[in-house]
């Protein structure tokens, strides 16, 4: 188990960059833990700008998943692309759902899988490598810097972010140990 705290998104984006130079990624299932508003997309949309995804990057919510492609990923062959696929199964109401859609395959296909809401497939979810938890840090700091920060809010409160990752499989553990280096 691995834990971290982001003060700002300015962390976000170094961690995604650190995940993003670990080779066990380009073939790893990342299950997102985390309330509505806690971060996980934006944290999603830091790991593909650094694993080299370009153009615009949605969010799945409304059409469950997106499907992208990384031409120039640190971790891969020079010319061979990664395949990512984001996952968002907020909407889901029936376990069942994940079957009837398809994403048997799509999970047993190489490439990334980035998976928001994973309890929401229940039993038809597969083997998840690491688990990421993403929470607010509703602790308060002694000191508030005076500029407007990226996670904050209208009202100025700090949105910093606790982080917990825990390893579910050796590919998992390959992803921790690069994270903690």
């Amino acid at each position: 188990m691995w834990r971290d705290r982001w003060t700002d998104e300015t962390d976000t984006a170094a961690f995604a960059q650190r995940l993003a130079g670990c080779p066990a990624i380009a073939h790893a299932t990342l299950a997102l833990h985390g309330d509505l508003g806690a971060g996980k997309t934006t944290f999603v949309r830091h790991l593909l700008r650094a694993l080299g995804v370009r153009g615009r990057i949605k969010s799945p919510t409304y059409a469950v998943v997106e499907p992208h492609s990384a031409i120039d990923c640190p971790v891969m062959p020079a010319g061979e692309p990664l395949h990512i696929w984001h996952f968002d199964f907020y909407r889901f109401t029936d376990p069942r759902e994940w079957e009837e859609a398809g994403f048997r395959e799509l999970f047993a296909s190489a490439g990334l899988k980035l998976v928001e809401w994973p309890e929401r497939a229940g039993v038809f979810m597969p083997t998840v490598d690491l688990d990421i938890h993403i929470q607010p840090d509703d602790m308060p700091h002694p000191v508030q810097p005076p500029t407007h920060h990226p996670l904050e809010d209208d009202s100025g409160v700090d949105e910093a972010r606790q982080v917990c990752m825990q390893a579910r499989t050796p590919t998992g553990r390959l992803l921790l140990d690069g994270v903690a280096a």
